[in-house]
């Protein structure tokens, strides 16, 4: 894995954890949840993120 992908992974978990912590509080909903998720695969595009992705 180069630098950009380790960097890249580890923003996309950093921003889908707290994006699961407000789906967990009733903050968003699961479709906003499973909407930030394919936003941000999509702008990460992160190696282990779309291997653990609830909707990779």
């Amino acid at each position: 894995m180069t630098e950009e992908e380790i960097r890249n992974d580890m923003l996309y978990h950093a921003t889908i954890s707290i994006a699961k912590s407000m789906l967990e509080k009733h903050l968003i909903t699961e479709e906003d949840y499973a909407a930030i998720d394919t936003i941000l695969l999509k702008k990460y595009r992160p190696y282990l993120g779309t291997l653990l992705s609830e909707n990779a």
